[in-house]
């Protein structure tokens, strides 16, 4: 699966359907949800406090699928999976998701009151560890960061064992709707 580009809203309901009981670890060691709960957990958590803001969270609920086309690779998830999307879902999910990790160094460096899952935790180290003052300060700079840290805050609140979040079926509208507003033209 790695270097793959999905080119259809049914490809993508499909990868994320495969998610489910699929880990961010191999070994199952690391979070307590698969990562399509993860997912839907994150999507969920954005539209409470995003809810105008669709891409964002189209974003959450697709940030973590780069563990499912490279199992292991955990400082290029986010790559990975923003290269998997980008075509679909726009060069601002694509960014949002490839930012996730970032955001999670800048936040480490910046918010004194950051509580990391033990998982995220350990991956801080592998993924560039917490971010210099320098690297915090281009972070800043960045357009989006303030989007990539609303989806990081929620990537820290969606790993809750057995909370119910909308489904996939709830979903595939506001995918379909980003994919639409990315890609016109292109049929689902």
């Amino acid at each position: 699966m790695n270097g793959e580009r999905l080119s259809s809203v049914d490809e993508l309901m499909a990868l994320l359907v495969d998610c489910e009981d699929a880990w961010d670890t191999p070994d199952r060691s690391g979070d307590p949800v698969d990562i399509l709960d993860h997912g839907l957990q994150v999507a969920a958590v954005l539209a409470e406090r995003h809810p105008d803001d669709e891409e964002l969270q189209v974003a959450g609920l697709v940030h973590d699928i780069g563990h499912h086309l490279l199992p292991g690779d955990e400082a290029g998830h986010g790559e990975h999976a923003a290269a998997a999307v980008a075509g679909l879902l726009g060069a601002r999910v694509a960014r949002l998701v490839a930012l996730h990790i970032p955001a999670k160094r800048y936040l480490a460096a910046t918010d004194a009151h950051l509580v990391l899952s033990p998982e995220s935790a350990r991956t801080l180290g592998c993924q560039g560890g917490v971010m210099t003052s320098e690297e915090a300060a281009v972070f800043e700079a960045d357009p989006d960061s303030t989007a990539a840290i609303a989806l990081r805050r929620a990537d820290d609140a969606g790993k809750v064992v057995d909370l119910r979040a909308p489904g996939l079926d709830c979903w595939r509208p506001v995918v379909e709707r980003v994919a639409a507003a990315a890609t016109p033209g292109r049929a689902a």
